[in-house]
């Protein structure tokens, strides 16, 4: 029998209820991708092979707003509401993150109070963008200072962004554009200097934090702008330490080393993105596992720290 021991940050699921309100606008998937086959069965089958414990749920991409903000209000309750169920029933097996109906800000610091004071979830999931505004936008800073005041684990996943009037890709856009626009909200987050303005918010980033390893010495030119460096006096590499990382779809070798000359192992997280990563998500799953297991920048203990006990910092519902 597998010991159940990990904790996958980067779960997600495709309840009946955001299916059905997406179908209703012509929305039959994510991107270039229909919606994959899940249910809770299948995900605790999954699970168990994987010796995962918990995982910490989202709905993400493509998200909840199209437009119009009602839907996006009913749509966001919904899938709340649902997500607190998943979790009621198994507690030890299911987490989740809290949708908000970005762009109403003043809704979206109603949906906060809500879902983690009455449904008591375990953090908020807020996509890179929402319309034409990416993370860090000054406009949203009423929710900041609210999920700031909470030190609230705030789980970053990307969506794909409008491309109107680019070339056309031969290959399917979710190769390279979703963790493109991760790095654009961090790029954002920094430049705007909100990691500054917010610190006690616990930012996890999905897929290694997307291309910023490998940009760093670049976004470290933002040090020498004065105005930023007003806004982020300690710079870039400091606060790019600050973040959590998960390795959803990010455990090559030579990610993890990145990953590695950018932030500490204490704050770099197992996931999976079952059951979304293409194209077997239960395949891609253990391969993560595999890379885990067989690089050697991890030590025994800190392998176990990113595949279970920095999640347990995150989520100390879990140790109890």
């Amino acid at each position: 029998m597998i010991n159940r021991y990990r904790i996958d940050t980067h779960q997600h699921i495709v309840p009946d209820v955001y299916r059905a309100a997406l179908g209703r606008i012509g929305v039959s998937g994510s991107g270039e991708r229909a919606w994959p086959d899940w249910s809770v069965d299948s995900a605790l089958d999954v699970m168990d092979r994987a010796g995962i414990e918990t995982a910490m749920t989202s709905i993400a991409s493509p998200g909840t707003y199209f437009g119009d903000i009602e839907f996006t209000k009913r749509l966001v309750r919904e899938c709340n509401d649902a997500s607190a169920r998943l979790v009621r029933d198994r507690p030890r097996r299911f987490g989740a993150f809290a949708l908000v109906p970005l762009p109403d800000v003043h809704a979206a610091v109603r949906e906060v109070e809500y879902a983690l004071d009455t449904l008591r979830l375990d953090g908020i999931c807020l996509l890179t963008h929402v319309g034409n505004r990416y993370l860090g936008h000054a406009d949203y800073a009423e929710l900041y200072a609210e999920l700031d005041r909470r030190q609230a684990v705030v789980f970053v996943h990307p969506v794909r962004a409008p491309c109107d009037g680019m070339a056309e890709y031969s290959f399917p856009a979710g190769l390279t554009e979703l963790v493109f626009d991760t790095t654009r909200a961090i790029a954002n987050l920094l430049y705007t200097g909100s990691l500054a303005t917010y610190p006690r918010i616990r930012f996890l980033m999905a897929h290694g934090g997307g291309a910023t390893p490998f940009l760093l010495f670049r976004l470290s030119h933002m040090d020498k702008i004065p105005q930023v460096r007003e806004r982020l006096p300690d710079g870039v590499a400091a606060h790019l330490k600050q973040l959590y990382y998960d390795v959803a779809q990010a455990a090559a070798r030579v990610s993890l080393r990145a990953l590695l000359d950018v932030v500490e192992p204490s704050h770099i997280l197992f996931g999976s993105d079952y059951p979304f990563a293409a194209p077997n998500a239960e395949q891609v799953l253990m391969e993560t596992i595999e890379g885990i297991s067989n690089f050697e920048g991890f030590d025994a203990a800190q392998r176990r720290k990113v595949e279970r006990e920095n999640a347990l910092a995150l989520f100390p519902r879990l140790a109890r």
